[in-house]
């Protein structure tokens, strides 16, 4: 005799419970037996296979949501979907109870330091960073005790080394490295200490000479990947950091993070 689908049965023992779910569930509790091993979450039907009691659920959307949007009376199966669609729908971390102006804004919050700590470590030492972008600065810098004086000229030769079909290094065949400027104190215009590059200003001559050094001046090194993109970049920092925003769509946040060891480290060529 098929079972009745208004009274809810022992998995064990197979008694039924017209009362209800609570009767069964006390039951279960006072002699140790289970529920049917697929039962569905909201009316009294059980099935032989996951498979058929999903296919149930779905037909009739008797899928339990627990979790609610705190902006919004949607409710969500999961707390990852509910979690997802308060950020994507109404840009807001619950975590924070905070909200932003753009899906672009809360996406940058979410990949700070705040929510992701320090996780991401220096190929060459033990240094911790929230992205990789801070690995790639760590390194052009020359601020890496262990890199063997890598800085911004010595990493374009890595990766241009690995990079033959030229995805993200430019090939420069005349290139031989980067230039190096030194204010005087005749750049003081009576006000400031200017550059005789782009007119700006600084109020001390060793902020001028640190900005004359930066890569501001200096030759594109890379580009974007992407074809429909190929913005260009001074330092590997700027392109990572560009591919991290997901400005073009070329790659999601976490591939680059995974990317990041290929290109500055080891002998594998560049893909994507």
């Amino acid at each position: 005799m098929p079972p009745r689908y208004d009274n809810f049965e022992c998995g064990t023992c197979g008694r039924a419970f017209p009362a209800g779910w609570r009767a069964r569930d006390n039951h279960c509790r006072a002699t140790g037996h289970a529920p049917p091993d697929f039962e569905c979450e909201t009316c009294s039907r059980w099935f032989r296979s996951r498979r058929a009691c999903d296919q149930h659920m779905d037909a009739t959307d008797h899928w339990q949501r627990p979790y609610t949007c705190s902006c919004c009376s949607l409710t969500w199966r999961t707390e990852e979907r509910c979690v997802q669609h308060e950020h994507e729908d109404h840009y807001y971390c619950n975590e924070c109870c905070r909200g932003f102006e753009s899906y672009n804004n809360i996406r940058m919050h979410l990949n700070s330091r705040r929510h992701r700590g320090d996780d991401m470590e220096c190929p060459f030492c033990p240094r911790l960073f929230t992205t990789a972008t801070g690995v790639t600065h760590h390194l052009e810098t020359g601020a890496c005790p262990n890199a063997g004086g890598l800085n911004r000229d010595g990493l374009y030769r890595v990766v241009r080394s690995k990079d033959p079909q030229g995805l993200v290094s430019k090939k420069l065949i005349r290139w031989t490295g980067s230039c190096s400027y030194e204010a005087s104190a005749s750049s003081w215009n009576g006000n400031a200490y200017e550059c005789y590059f782009c007119n700006r200003t600084f109020g001390r001559l060793p902020s001028l000479n640190q900005h004359l050094n930066s890569p501001t001046h200096q030759q594109a090194l890379y580009h974007c990947p992407n074809p429909a993109c190929r913005m260009d970049f001074k330092n590997l920092a700027g392109i990572i950091n560009h591919l991290e925003s997901e400005s073009c769509g070329f790659m999601r946040f976490e591939q680059v993070q995974g990317k990041i060891g290929n290109i500055v480290s080891g002998n594998r060529l560049i893909t994507f």
